[in-house]
């Protein structure tokens, strides 16, 4: 596994307005690219004009629909909030307008999806099955109405094609409450495990972050690896949901990353800002989420509130 941090870089664009379940805006997309369906529409002028000039190199992922001649089409952009749904979603080669049915494997899939509110209170790691035809699918129930992202992140077999993440709009009807950011200081709690944030993260510049993990007041020093590794951290921008996928500095079996209690990684924050943090970790056999609110360029993990939060929607 890579050690440190890939970023794939996305077309700018600002996030919709969270504020109603059926208004959510779609995602940006270059000002070349081919047309797409109506509900994946895009952002404003000022975000079409920026992916033109090929601005967005630097900023981070998520934020549009379509990139490096692929497109992210959401058959479902519209769930029931509290009721089992299945996401369905195909990834479009534009140089040939067909379904991409060929992927490298990354971390053990072939594709990961997250799917984040808004507000970022909810958050789950999907794993979706690819049907012979090159449609996904995936299970899944949100929890609250309102408006969140959808994020695919691969690597197409394709004509050498490197990282790519995806971003779409989906809807969860019903009566939309987005909550504040918690302000969950740097230890959370979840299923009785205790995890405790070391570090800060630094627009423009890399440092480690380190997760580590307790049960019962004793260190856990037996994590079981996860996708390739012993943890999985994504990133996300409060705001426009820039995603960030990090990677753990080092892996399972390479003769010097033990299996916790601390589970390394490297991140750089693309711009000052609050984030949210997702970790997952299995142990004894079952994957669980640990999420922070962190803030790079402002206040820090320590400006924030003592004491630890029950870390909220988390779940795979």
């Amino acid at each position: 596994m890579q050690t440190g941090l890939r970023i794939t870089a996305f077309a700018a664009g600002l996030a919709a307005a969270f504020g109603s379940a059926y208004a959510v805006g779609g995602a940006l997309e270059p000002a070349d690219a081919p047309k797409r369906p109506a509900h994946q529409d895009a952002h404003g002028e000022k975000e079409r004009q920026a992916a033109g000039k090929g601005e967005a190199e630097d900023l981070p992922g998520g934020l549009a629909v379509s990139r490096d001649g692929f497109t992210l089409d959401l058959d479902t952009p519209r769930v029931e909030a509290g009721e089992p749904a299945e996401l369905r979603f195909s990834v479009v080669d534009e140089d040939t307008s067909r379904k991409v049915t060929a992927f490298r494997r990354e971390h053990g899939r072939e594709l990961h999806l997250i799917v984040a509110s808004g507000d970022l209170a909810t958050y789950r790691h999907l794993h979706p099955v690819r049907a012979a035809d090159g449609t996904w699918s995936a299970p899944v129930e949100l929890p609250e109405a309102g408006g969140y992202r959808v994020f695919a992140d691969f690597t197409p077999d394709v004509r050498n094609a490197e990282g790519v993440t995806l971003g779409a709009d989906l809807a969860a009807a019903g009566d939309a409450r987005p909550e504040p950011l918690p302000d969950t200081g740097r230890t959370v709690t979840v299923d009785g495990y205790e995890v405790t944030l070391d570090g800060a993260l630094r627009p423009g510049a890399g440092s480690e972050i380190t997760m580590e993990v307790e049960k019962d007041g004793k260190p856990v020093t037996d994590l079981q690896p996860h996708l390739g590794a012993y943890g999985h951290l994504v990133a996300l921008r409060a705001g426009d949901l820039g995603y960030l996928h990090v990677h753990p500095n080092g892996e399972p079996g390479d003769g010097r990353t033990k299996p916790g209690p601390g589970i390394s990684f490297t991140a750089t924050a693309p711009t000052k800002g609050a984030y949210r943090l997702f970790l997952d970790f299995r142990h004894e056999g079952k994957v669980r989420t640990a999420a922070f609110t962190v803030h790079a360029g402002g206040a820090s993990p320590e400006a924030s509130a003592p004491g630890s939060g029950e870390t909220p929607g988390h779940g795979h």
